[in-house]
């Protein structure tokens, strides 16, 4: 789940892992048995408070029906009218504390996954890819709503195994939401997808608009995205920053209007370095109980 609030002036990600990709614990346990690498990733960014946590839990910790994602003290559940995620974690080196609820309201759901490579091993399915989001948090204290989208990824391979990079963008737009892909595979093959979102009409793609470079991270990563724009796109402000990914908030033109987008920039070499997965568990700490 992502969202930025109405004001653009707060932002969040919440994302549920069975079999944590970006894990070096998972990584070196061969990626054979996910449920032993469960992790509930929480960010939350603003002017008064920004937090990240991102612990990995072993099996007991992870509970699981076709509703509900229970990893440790927090959960995720959709009743159908909606996913309402209750969050209780801490950071990671400064121990701050992160508890509180947030809830998505879909205001359009699609009911089928998109395949992102030429084998079929990866699938993306934009579940809420338009909804309403509504943030209240006890620690720290904080309230907001504003746009938001749900989806889910699935794989059959580790990531760096089909793919070098990606770049990837969501955007409110008129009537719905337009989200951008754009991915390098293995061979060097690029794939691009430009899809809009309407509750009213439904999914329909459109062309790509064309490339536009992105002003690179403070870790030298590599960002671009797409644009109507003459004058291209821009980094309004850097979420997070790693050396193999970045979150970013981005000004652009889509279908017509001038948006701030939701973007992300991964680069799979990078992460598969081993400095890179040395650092790792310093971001992001694994609980053995």
């Amino acid at each position: 789940m992502d969202a930025l609030s109405a004001d653009g002036a707060f932002g969040l990600t919440l994302i549920g892992f069975v079999g944590s990709v970006f894990s070096p614990y998972y990584r070196l346990a061969g990626r054979r048995d996910p449920e032993d690498h469960v992790a509930l990733n929480v960010a939350f960014y603003g002017p008064r408070a920004k937090r990240w946590t991102m612990t990995e839990r072993r099996r007991p910790a992870l509970s699981r029906d076709p509703r509900t994602l229970s990893i440790g003290p927090s959960t995720m559940h959709w009743d159908g009218a909606g996913l309402t995620v209750d969050i209780d974690e801490v950071s990671p080196l400064v121990p701050y504390r992160v508890k509180g609820r947030v809830r998505l309201y879909p205001e359009a759901v699609v009911n089928h996954p998109v395949v992102l490579d030429g084998e079929g091993r990866h699938c993306w399915w934009p579940i809420a890819p338009c909804a309403r989001v509504e943030v209240d948090l006890e620690k720290p204290d904080l309230s907001w709503s504003g746009s938001g989208y749900f989806d889910f990824n699935t794989g059959e391979v580790p990531l760096e195994q089909s793919f070098r990079r990606w770049n990837w963008c969501r955007a409110s737009v008129a009537d719905g939401t337009a989200v951008l892909y754009d991915l390098v595979d293995r061979e060097g093959q690029d794939c691009s997808l430009a899809i809009r979102f309407d509750p009213a009409t439904g999914v329909a793609d459109f062309a790509p608009p064309p490339p536009a470079a992105l002003k690179r991270s403070f870790w030298h990563m590599h960002r671009s995205t797409r644009s109507e724009a003459a004058a291209g796109a821009r980094v309004v402000e850097t979420l997070e920053d790693s050396p193999f990914y970045a979150r970013s908030v981005v000004a652009t033109r889509l279908l017509g209007r001038d948006v701030t987008a939701m973007h992300e920039s991964l680069d799979l070499d990078r992460f598969a370095r081993p400095l890179v997965q040395a650092m790792l568990p310093f971001r992001m700490p694994r609980r053995f109980v």
